[in-house]
């Protein structure tokens, strides 16, 4: 495996010729080839460099690589060993271990446990929610909310239970740490892009608020919770009737969530992230229960230590339920296949999904789910490479905290380890295709379209592209662009557009790159959704 070279930490944004990567392989060049290829790239990177280093893009912080894989040397840098924010960019990493680590067949379990017995009807014990990472339980991938959940209490009616005596338990430990990113700013907490992680989720941690006006003017509003909201805590402190509108706010995940404002008629709604996944997925299967006939006499628990937990660290053996000691498991559900959600990360630019993988990938390949562990495996996975990766931070797997920081000449090292992997075609296709994915329409109608597949990146003042395009002659290039501190992230994806397309026309035979014949693409519009 060749990665990048050394030199590249030596060229930050000047003397381009020095940062290159040899020939490969039996390709030799003649004076006349090698002379016009030298005029190409030439004539490219001055290109670019009016692109990239442009007055009108002085105050931003910007960072580009362009490599051939099929060569293996450098065509446009500038500034590839400077770490930056790379916002949704950071999914590359996640994806690219997920693949590496779990492959694209694994599937997420999630285990219906007991300690007790069943006699009579009654199970003499505590029922358990045990989670495994999987991010797929409830709205996205099921015809109808939760239908796993509602599957497992149609498992303890099978086996004749009409009572449980003693309590629902959501066993979330499997994970470690915090489920938000350090970094994530506080208005994002009461935001749906910002659901937390927790190796026990369902319906994305979402409850779904719906507001609507009360008896009279001067009343509190009427709040309706889907799927449920037992144990989340709210407070109302809006009014009935009056001008204005309705706010949420949150000031932590442990914090209530905060209504406010006023609505006079209709109704308002709001997709809020919980406090507490585990919690959250052990209400609603107590939901689940209760609507199926079954009386719990007990309470809620949450698990949340591997400590405290019967069941993280050991192996889970007994298949069914049976007469003998300790946990038994009575149900299990798979979740639709690790290559089917990673494309939701990739194309929809999921931050909880991400998330979810990213700790998972930390718990099997460095034996710890949390953040800190899927950056381990992140780094063990470019160990492979010649990736400078001191300045690499990871606070979390999808890009939202910015305070991230991953260089170009990272990510360009990433993408040549996995196009030279086994996971090289399933790696591309799980990258959004320029003008032909839905929410990737950028460069249709140029030589990009069809050609070009990147994941795109947004969050404050940041943007980035960056993944593999074919130039004229068939070359694969694998390229970053990112810039931070900018005024206008739409401005900068126009760059981004420009360069692709640049990048899509080059060919060695040419002697130069016209750079005004892509000038009048038009400008991406700015999105609205952090960390895509």
């Amino acid at each position: 495996m060749r990665g990048l070279p050394i030199a590249i930490a030596l060229a930050a944004g000047v003397g381009f010729a020095a940062v290159s990567w040899p020939l490969q392989g039996n390709q030799v060049l003649g004076a006349g080839g090698a002379a016009a290829t030298a005029d190409a790239i030439h004539g490219l990177r001055a290109a670019l460099d009016a692109l990239v280093a442009h007055p009108a893009r002085a105050q931003a912080a910007w960072g580009v690589l362009a490599v051939s894989l099929d060569s293996g040397d450098t065509l446009y840098a500038f500034n590839p060993s400077q770490p930056l924010a790379p916002a949704s960019n950071m999914k590359l990493l996640t994806t690219a271990a997920a693949l590496n680590y779990l492959g694209p067949e694994y599937r997420f379990q999630t285990f219906l446990l007991t300690d007790g017995r069943v006699s009579g009807g009654v199970l003499h014990g505590n029922v358990y929610l045990y989670g495994t990472g999987d991010p797929t339980l409830g709205k996205r991938y099921d015809q109808n909310p939760a239908a796993a959940l509602r599957a497992f209490a149609d498992t303890l009616v099978a086996l004749g239970v009409r009572e449980i005596r003693g309590d629902v338990i959501g066993d979330g430990s499997y994970f470690q740490g915090d489920g938000s990113g350090e970094g994530w700013m506080a208005t994002y907490l009461p935001s749906w892009f910002a659901a937390p992680a927790g190796a026990l989720s369902v319906h994305e941690n979402l409850v779904r608020l719906i507001v609507r006006p009360g008896n009279a003017p001067g009343a509190r509003p009427k709040v309706e919770y889907v799927p449920g909201g037992r144990g989340i805590a709210v407070v109302n402190l809006a009014t009935t009737g009056g001008g204005g509108r309705i706010r949420v706010r949150r000031f932590d995940f442990d914090a209530p969530i905060l209504i406010e404002g006023a609505i006079s008629s209709g109704e308002s709604i709001h997709d809020v992230p919980v406090g507490d996944p585990a919690r959250y997925a052990a209400a609603i299967f107590r939901d689940h229960l209760e609507a199926r006939g079954i009386v719990v006499d007990g309470g809620l628990r949450v698990i949340r230590t591997t400590e405290a937990s019967p069941v993280s660290g050991r192996r889970i053996h007994a298949p069914a339920f049976d007469d003998g000691p300790g946990i038994l498991v009575l149900a299990v559900h798979a979740s639709p296949r690790l290559r089917d959600i990673l494309l939701v990360i990739n194309h929809e630019s999921h931050n909880f999904y991400a998330d979810q993988v990213f700790r998972s990938v930390g718990r099997v390949a460095a034996g710890e789910g949390s953040v800190r562990g899927g950056e381990q495996a992140v780094r063990r996975l470019l160990a492979g490479t010649n990736a400078d990766t001191a300045g690499l931070v990871m606070m979390d797997g999808c890009g939202l905290s910015p305070l991230n920081r991953v260089s170009p000449g990272t990510f360009v090292a990433l993408l040549d380890r996995m196009a030279k992997s086994g996971w090289g075609e399933e790696f591309q296709r799980l990258l959004p295709i320029a003008g032909r994915t839905e929410r990737f329409r950028r460069m249709g109608g140029t030589v990009a379209e069809g050609n070009l597949r990147a994941k795109t990146g947004t969050i404050d003042a940041v943007s980035a592209l960056a993944g593999y395009v074919n130039t004229a002659d068939g070359e694969l290039v694998a390229f970053s662009i990112m810039s931070n501190g900018v005024g206008s992230t739409a401005n900068s994806k126009h760059v981004e557009n420009l360069i692709g397309i640049q990048l899509a026309e080059f060919s060695r035979s040419a002697t130069r790159v016209a750079a005004d014949s892509v000038s009048q693409v038009p400008a991406s519009p700015a999105p609205t959704v952090p960390a895509h």
